[in-house]
C-alpha cells in the first residue's frame, strides 16, 4: 500500500507503520508535528550552546562533540558523554578527523594523528514548518579510514527537504581492539568501540536534534561500505533498538568477525606495538602514542568483532533468525563492485595480475570449490585476468547480498536496487588518478565501489563531469532516498514503481542515465528501471550451488 504524502513536512503514513508493527500506536499519537527550525544559527543543545553558519538554503553546524576525548584512560573504553561548556560555541569548522594513515582520496594526503575526534555535523534545510525527517550518514573507509566532512549533503539536504547528520568514529586498532583484558575491565570493552560510538552519536541525536528542526522519532541511519557494514551492525544491536526508524545499506556487509577471531588479530597488534611483555598491557598500550598505533596497526590490522551486550551476535545469524530491530530497509550495490579493488591492489601498484596469479587467487580464496569456479570462470573467457578477478568476487559478493535481500524481506519492507550507471565518471580518488595515469584510464572500471555517492551528495569536495542525463539520474535517486528517509518507501510521483523485495520475483530498481542525443530535441532523463536479471548476471545460480 503507498504510503501517504507528508502533509506538514513531519507527519509520516502512521497509520501504515502501525499495521505492519513497525511502531505503536502510543509513539505515534505523541508524534510531534509543530517545531519550527531555529529562526537563527545559536542553538542550546544538551552540552552547551553553539553557533553554526548560514549558506545559501540550508543552515551548517560543525565539529560538535557528542562523546568526551577518547584518551588516556578512555583509549579503549566506551563512549562518555561530552562535558559541558560555558558561553557560546563556535560550529562553523570541522572537528579533527579521527586517527588515519594517509590515502589516495583528496585531503588524506598525510597521516591524522589526533584522537579527539568523537564529533558530528548537521545539516538544516531553510524550512520552517514542521520537524523534518533525520538522516544520519555513517562514513565508510574499511573501518581505517575516512570522516564526516568527507560527504557535503547540500544537495540533499535541500531537495529531500531532510536533515543531515555526518559523524566520526574511531578506527583502526584504536576504535576496533578485541582483547580479554578489555573485556575483564568492562562488559563493553572489546572489539566495537567505533561501533558504540556510532550508538553515542544516536543517543546524542535523539537528545537535540529537535533543536535543529528534525524529528528525533524519523530517524534514518545510513551508510556505505564500512558504513553500510556498520549500519547492519547497529540494525543488529539488541542497545540501538529506538535509536532509529528505517536503514540504508549502500555496498556495505552484514556479518562480523567472532570475538575469537578478533582477539587473535589483537594479539597480534599487540606484539606488533611492543605491549606482548609488558606486565600490564593496558597500561603498555594506553602509553603509545597514536603514531606507534598507527604504524603497528599497518602491519596487524584489526576490525570489528563481537563483544558485549550491544554486539552479542553476528548479523549474519540475526538477521535470517528475524532477531534484529525491525525497519524498513533501502540496500543495494553497484554494477562492478569489486573492479575498484583489482585496481587498487594490482594495476594501481604498476602489477596487473597474471593468469597464474588469477589461478592462486582463486585457489587461496575458494579452496575445495577452487576448481569448480575456475572452470565457470577460466581466464581465457575474460579480457584480462584482472577482469576474471573482479569478475569472480563480484559474482560472489552479489549472491551474499542477494541472499541478504531475501532474509530482510521476510521480516521488514525490504527496498533492492543495483546502480548500474556504467558510464559514469568514478568517484573523486579515482576520476583524479585517470587525469594522470593512462593505466587508469583504461582500466575497466565500470560502476564500481562508491560510484553512487557522488549522485546523492557531493563527496570527497570533487564535482564530477556528470553528464545531463546523469544529472537527471541523481535528482532520481535523490527523490527516492528522500522519500524512504521520510516514509520508508522510496515511492512517489514522478519517478518508476519501485517494488518490495520478494525471493521469487527477484524484482529490484536498476538505476542508470539515458543516453540523450540533442540532435532529437528531448530533455535530459533517467533511465531507471525494474529489473529481474540479477540473478542472470551475476550467475548467483552457480554460487548457490557451490555453498549448499
Amino acid at each position: 500500500m503507498r504510503r501517504t504524502r507528508r502533509r506538514t513536512g513531519a507527519a509520516i503514513a502512521i497509520g501504515a507503520l502501525i499495521g505492519i508493527g513497525l511502531i505503536s500506536p502510543v509513539a505515534a499519537a505523541a508524534r510531534p508535528e509543530d517545531s519550527p527550525r531555529p529562526a537563527s544559527t545559536l542553538v542550546e543543545t544538551s552540552n552547551g550552546k553553539v553557533r553554526g553558519g548560514s549558506q545559501t538554503g540550508y543552515d551548517t553546524w560543525l565539529g560538535m562533540p557528542y562523546a568526551a576525548n577518547p584518551t588516556g584512560k578512555l583509549r579503549w573504553a566506551a563512549p562518555q558523554p561530552a562535558a559541558r561548556w560555558d558561553g557560546v560555541r563556535d560550529a562553523t569548522q570541522f572537528g579533527h578527523r579521527c586517527v588515519q594513515g594517509s590515502g589516495w582520496d583528496p585531503g588524506y594526503e598525510n597521516p591524522t594523528l589526533t584522537e579527539d575526534c568523537l564529533s558530528l555535523n548537521v545539516y538544516a534545510p531553510h524550512q520552517t514548518e514542521g520537524r523534518r525527517p533525520v538522516l544520519v550518514w555513517i562514513h565508510g573507509g574499511g573501518f581505517t579510514g575516512g570522516a564526516g566532512q568527507d560527504t557535503d549533503p547540500r544537495k540533499f539536504v535541500q531537495q529531500a527537504n531532510a536533515v543531515v547528520v555526518t559523524i566520526n568514529y574511531r578506527l583502526g586498532a584504536l576504535g576496533f581492539l578485541s582483547l580479554p583484558q578489555l573485556r575483564q575491565a568492562s562488559a563493553d570493552g572489546s572489539g566495537n568501540f567505533g561501533l558504540l560510538d556510532q550508538q553515542a552519536a544516536l543517543r546524542w541525536v535523539q537528545a537535540n536534534i529537535a533543536r535543529f528542526g528534525g524529528d528525533p522519532r524519523d530517524v534514518t541511519i545510513a551508510g556505505q561500505s564500512a558504513g553500510g557494514s556498520s549500519v547492519c551492525d547497529q540494525v543488529a544491536s539488541p542497545t540501538a533498538k529506538g535509536l532509529f526508524s528505517r536503514a540504508v545499506i549502500m555496498s556495505g556487509g552484514c556479518s562480523t568477525q567472532s570475538t575469537a577471531d578478533g582477539d587473535k588479530s589483537s594479539l597480534a597488534f599487540v606484539q606488533a606495538v611492543g605491549c606482548s611483555s609488558a606486565s600490564d598491557v593496558l597500561a603498555c598500550l594506553r602509553g603509545k602514542p597514536a603514531a606507534d598505533i598507527l604504524a603497528a596497526q599497518q602491519k596487524a590490522g584489526v576490525r570489528p568483532a563481537l563483544g558485549g551486550a550491544a554486539f552479542p551476535t553476528d548479523p549474519a545469524v540475526a538477521v535470517p533468525s528475524g532477531k534484529f530491530n525491525h525497519v524498513p530497509v533501502l540496500l543495494g550495490q553497484v554494477n562492478n563492485e569489486r573492479a575498484l579493488f583489482t585496481f587498487q591492489s594490482y594495476d594501481y601498484l604498476g602489477k596487473p595480475l597474471t593468469a597464474d596469479q588469477y589461478q592462486t587467487l582463486v585457489k587461496s580464496t575458494y579452496g575445495a570449490n577452487a576448481d569448480k569456479v575456475l572452470a565457470e570462470y577460466p581466464v581465457g573467457k575474460f579480457d584480462s585476468p584482472d577482469a576474471a578477478w573482479t569478475k569472480v568476487q563480484g559474482d560472489s559478493a552479489s549472491y551474499t547480498r542477494q541472499s541478504l535481500y531475501g532474509q530482510l524481506s521476510r521480516y521488514v519492507p525490504t527496498y533492492a536496487y543495483e546502480f548500474a550507471e556504467s558510464d559514469t565518471p568514478q568517484f573523486a580518488s579515482i576520476y583524479l588518478i585517470q587525469q594522470k595515469s593512462e593505466a587508469a584510464r583504461k582500466f575497466p572500471f565500470g560502476a564500481t565501489h562508491v560510484d553512487d555517492l557522488g549522485y546523492i551528495w557531493d563527496y570527497l569536495g570533487q564535482t564530477l563531469p556528470y553528464s545531463d542525463d546523469q544529472l537527471e539520474l541523481s535528482n532520481q535517486m535523490i527523490r527516492y532516498w528522500g522519500r524512504f528517509v521520510a516514509y520508508g518507501d522510496p515511492n512517489g510521483a514522478d519517478t518508476p514503481s519501485w517494488p518490495a523485495y520478494r525471493p521469487e520475483t527477484d524484482a529490484m530498481m536498476s538505476l542508470s542515465a539515458c543516453h540523450t542525443s540533442p540532435a532529437t530535441g528531448r530533455p535530459p532523463a533517467a533511465c531507471s528501471q525494474v529489473t529481474n536479471q540479477f540473478s542472470a548476471e551475476h550467475n548467483t545460480a552457480f554460487w548457490k550451488n557451490i555453498s549448499s
